[in-house]
C-alpha cells in the first residue's frame, strides 16, 4: 500500500476495524518524507537561447536526463545525472536545501565544466582532458570530512547508445569552499579490465588527517576494488572471490519489469574504528544477498593486499535473505546502523552493526511502490538525516518513463526516528 492508496481510502466510508488498523499501521510505517520530486529534471542554463539551441541540435534531450547519485554538503545537495544516453545537459549538479519541491539543477563546478569536449576524430581514448575541470559522466560522489568533493568520473558518454570514451576513468577532487579542482587522478589502464565499470566511490578519512585519505572504487564489471591513496597519489587493484556476483541472485522484478543483471561488488561502507585502530569495510555485490567485511588496513597496504595470505582477512558477515539485492549502503556513525537500498522491495533496509547479520535482524525503514521504485543512492549527512534518491532506472533503460508522472524523488528522514520499531532500533 502506497501514499496514493491512503488518499483514496480517506475519501471512502470505512467501517471495518481491521481496515482502520491496517491504515494506521501503514501510516506509522511511512517514515521518509519527500523533499524533492520531478517529472523530468530541468537545468539552469546560461540563457534561454542556449537551451533552445541545445534542443535544436540534439545536445539536450529532456527525457534522457535521469538523476542517480546524491550527496549533501552544508546547504548544497549534489545530484548526478550520468550520460546513459545522448542529450544530457550536465552530469554533476546541485540544488539548495531550501529550494522548492521541483528545483532546476545547477551545474557544478560550472556550466562549462559539464560540457562534452569537441572531438573531430574517432581517436583512441585520450590520456587526459584538455580542461581538467571537465566532468564527463559521474554516477556517485562523496563529500568527505575535510570538505572535499570526490567525483568518480567514468569518462564515458552515451552508454546505452553510441558509447564513447572521452577520457580514462578518473577521480576529480574539488575544494567545496572554493569550488576549485584540487587534483585529478586518472585510473591507470593497467588496472582496468575489459568489462570494468566504476560507478561508486567510498572515502576513508578522518578530519585532522586529511592527507591520509583513501578512496575505494568498487569495479562492478571487473569484480575488483581499486584503491587510491591521496598521500601517494597512487592507485592499485585488489582482487577477491567475494567481489563476484551470486549467480542465484541476478534476477530482478521491479516496477513490473523482469530482467537479469550480473553486477559484482558495488555497495561499500566504512564502519566504526575498532580498538586495534582499523575500520571494517563492509561490502556486497549488487547481484547478491550476502554481506562481507575486510579491515581497511588490508585494502590500504598495496603489498599485503596482493599477498595470498590476505584472502583470509575477508569475512562473510551474513545473508539478508531472498530478494534483498542492494546497490548502495552507508554507515551512520551516530546510531551504528548501516542503511541500504532494497531495489526488489521498493524500499530502504537497515542493519544494526551491533547485532548478528541475518534476515531476522534486517529492518525495512520504508517501502513504497510509487515513491521508492528503484532507490538508487543514499547518504547520511552530518545532521543525522538519511537522504534517498529513487529514479525508476529499469523503466528508463528497458521501456520508457511517463513524463506526466513523478519519476524522480529525493526523500529524507532522521536516522534515529526511522529505525524505531525496526530490528535496527538501538534502544
Amino acid at each position: 500500500m502506497n501514499r496514493r492508496t491512503l488518499s483514496s481510502l480517506a475519501s471512502k466510508p470505512v467501517q471495518l476495524l481491521s481496515v482502520l488498523l491496517l491504515v494506521v499501521t501503514v501510516v506509522n510505517a511511512i517514515k521518509l518524507t519527500e523533499k524533492f520530486k520531478w517529472r523530468e529534471v530541468k537545468f539552469e542554463w546560461p540563457s534561454a537561447e542556449a537551451e533552445q539551441e541545445a534542443i535544436n541540435v540534439g545536445k539536450y534531450i529532456v527525457s534522457h536526463n535521469l538523476p542517480l547519485g546524491l550527496e549533501r554538503w552544508k546547504d548544497k545537495l549534489f545530484i548526478t545525472v550520468p550520460r546513459w544516453k545522448s542529450g544530457v545537459a550536465a552530469s554533476l549538479n546541485y540544488v539548495n536545501i531550501s529550494d522548492d519541491i521541483s528545483p532546476t539543477l545547477r551545474a557544478y563546478p560550472s556550466w562549462e565544466a559539464n560540457q562534452l569536449p569537441d572531438t573531430k576524430s574517432e581517436e583512441s581514448t585520450p590520456k587526459t582532458l584538455d580542461n581538467n575541470n571537465t566532468i564527463i559522466s559521474t554516477f556517485r560522489i562523496r563529500a568527505d570530512e575535510c570538505d572535499r568533493l570526490w567525483v568518480m568520473d567514468t569518462g564515458l558518454a552515451d552508454i546505452l547508445g553510441d558509447a564513447k570514451q572521452y577520457a580514462p576513468a578518473s577521480l576529480a577532487i574539488f575544494d567545496l569552499y572554493t569550488d576549485k579542482l584540487i587534483r585529478r587522478h586518472y585510473i591507470p589502464e593497467s588496472l582496468m579490465k575489459e568489462d570494468s565499470f566504476l560507478a561508486n566511490v567510498i572515502i576513508d578519512v578522518e578530519r585532522g588527517d586529511c592527507d591520509n585519505a583513501f578512496a575505494y572504487l568498487p569495479d562492478l564489471g571487473g569484480f575488483q576494488v581499486i584503491v587510491y591513496s591521496f598521500a601517494d597519489d597512487k592507485s592499485w587493484r585488489v582482487k577477491h572471490n567475494f567481489f563476484h556476483f551470486d549467480p542465484l541472485a541476478g534476477d530482478y522484478n521491479i516496477g513490473g519489469i523482469n530482467f537479469q543483471w550480473t553486477d559484482g561488488v558495488f555497495g561499500m561502507a566504512v564502519g566504526k574504528r575498532s580498538r586495534d585502530g582499523t575500520k571494517p569495510i563492509y561490502f556486497h555485490a549488487f547481484s547478491s544477498t550476502k554481506e562481507f567485511m575486510v579491515p581497511n588496513r588490508v585494502l590500504q597496504n598495496e603489498t599485503y593486499s596482493q599477498d595470498p595470505k590476505s584472502y583470509y582477512d575477508y569475512k562473510l558477515v551474513g545473508d539478508r535473505g531472498p530478494n534483498s539485492q542492494s546497490n548502495a549502503e552507508f554507515h551512520d556513525p551516530e546510531t551504528g546502523v548501516i542503511f541500504y537500498n532494497q531495489v526488489n522491495k521498493d524500499g530502504v533496509g537497515c542493519w544494526n552493526t551491533a547485532k548478528p547479520y541475518n534476515p531476522d535482524t534486517q529492518g525495512l525503514v520504508d517501502s513504497d511502490s510509487d515513491a521508492l521504485v528503484f532507490p538508487n543512492d543514499l547518504k547520511v549527512d552530518t545532521e543525522g538525516n538519511l537522504w534517498v534518491l529513487s529514479d525508476r532506472l529499469p523503466m528508463f533503460i528497458f521501456t520508457s518513463l511517463d513524463p506526466d508522472a513523478y519519476n524522480y524523488r529525493i526523500l529524507i528522514g532522521q536516522t534515529k526516528e526511522i529505525i524505531k520499531g525496526t530490528p535496527c532500533d538501538t534502544e
